[in-house]
């Protein structure tokens, strides 16, 4: 969401699926009776701290004869037993985020395969920061900034709105656009990145990225997203492309054919973090921005953790933006990172001001 009132975030396509398959589970084992074997434990979703052990126990009738049962988590083996005793599975080193538990179970001469699921949640308190402002640039108040990258001096920006989405080189002390082109009237401009020489970026609804040759802005190809609902925010980590679709999931990407690899659910201590925006890859760590929020997360791409939260409350001054609508869709929006420079800028949509920022511990 990106223009507009703020609406409630809808349940990603692997949480509706989720959902239906818990209702199916039950259903099933409450139509088969006492008979049939279930899970005692974990229960149905149950909420796991990353890091605790889970006991895993059958629910067995009186008659069967247990000779087998193979664990899996998330489809991968992590036990084995000859008959119906607990196990105990390690979450130490897991991802955060819902996961299934499989048991294949050989009662005598038939076997059943039970599925039930359990959500790990981040163990972690963020790390909290502010900000000290290093030195202010012009941004241009035309710019509804999407996707924002520091590369050799210039800023990669990409804007949007239907009929006013751009992708443009800026010269960094102006704020002008030093090469332009206009995506197509029916596009709503996300987030991009730079991959060697070229250019890749997202649109909002119309399920297409394109690409483009970074010196020109030729247009070379265009590619649709596989499971991601929406476009929002892009960053590169040297090897591959990392999506968010506004939701708290993000995904991994080939860096050549735009196919997606894995995913990983982004998780504070309090729960799921949705509304991840614009992208930047910074020394190992994906910073995000939230929608609407005047904070950006830091997170470990290997487990979805957030490590880190940036206030940047009071960056734009107070009255800038003078109606409802402009106050509700002009947020805070674009990190850029210089690496060898080793200096971080932000800015937002419409706002007359790029900052470079270092970061303060708040204690």
């Amino acid at each position: 969401m990106h223009s507009g009132q703020v609406k409630k975030i809808t349940p990603s396509v692997s949480t509706l699926c989720l959902l239906l398959s818990i209702l199916f589970i039950s259903s099933c084992k409450d139509q088969a009776g006492s008979s049939a074997i279930g899970f005692k434990l974990p229960e149905q979703y149950q909420s796991v701290a990353l890091g605790e052990d889970v006991k895993v126990e059958l629910d067995v009738p009186k008659d069967a004869n247990i000779t087998s049962a193979t664990y899996l988590l998330d489809g991968k083996v992590v036990a084995t037993k000859n008959n119906a005793e607990s196990v105990l599975f390690k979450t130490t080193g897991q991802s955060v985020g819902i996961k299934v538990i499989t048991a294949i179970v050989g009662n005598e001469d038939k076997t059943d395969t039970l599925t039930t699921n359990i959500e790990l949640r981040s163990n972690v308190k963020p790390e909290l920061y502010g900000y000290k402002i290093i030195k202010t640039y012009p941004h241009d108040t035309s710019s509804y900034t999407q996707g924002l990258e520091y590369h050799n001096g210039r800023l990669l920006e990409s804007t949007g709105k239907e009929g006013h989405s751009t992708l443009r080189w800026v010269d960094i002390s102006s704020g002008k656009a030093l090469q332009k082109t206009d995506l197509d009237k029916q596009y709503f401009g996300e987030g991009s990145t730079l991959v060697g020489d070229k250019i890749v970026m997202l649109t909002y609804k119309t399920n297409t990225g394109m690409v483009y040759d970074a010196k020109t802005f030729k247009q070379l190809s265009t590619f649709p997203y596989q499971t991601s609902r929406e476009g929002w925010g892009l960053c590169y980590n040297g090897k591959q492309l990392i999506m968010s679709d506004g939701s708290n999931r993000l995904y991994f990407m080939d860096k050549d054919t735009y196919k997606d690899q894995h995913a990983i659910d982004v998780y504070d201590n309090e729960g799921m973090v949705d509304s991840i925006n614009e992208l930047e890859y910074i020394d190992g760590k994906i910073y995000a921005n939230i929608y609407t929020k005047n904070y950006l997360v830091v997170i470990d791409p290997s487990s979805g953790i957030v490590e880190k939260k940036i206030d940047l409350s009071g960056l734009l001054e107070d009255g800038y933006f003078k109606t409802e609508e402009d106050i509700s869709n002009n947020v805070l929006n674009g990190i850029a990172w210089d690496k060898q420079g080793k200096r971080l800028f932000v800015t937002g949509k419409k706002w007359p001001k790029l900052f470079e920022i270092s970061l303060v511990p708040k204690k």
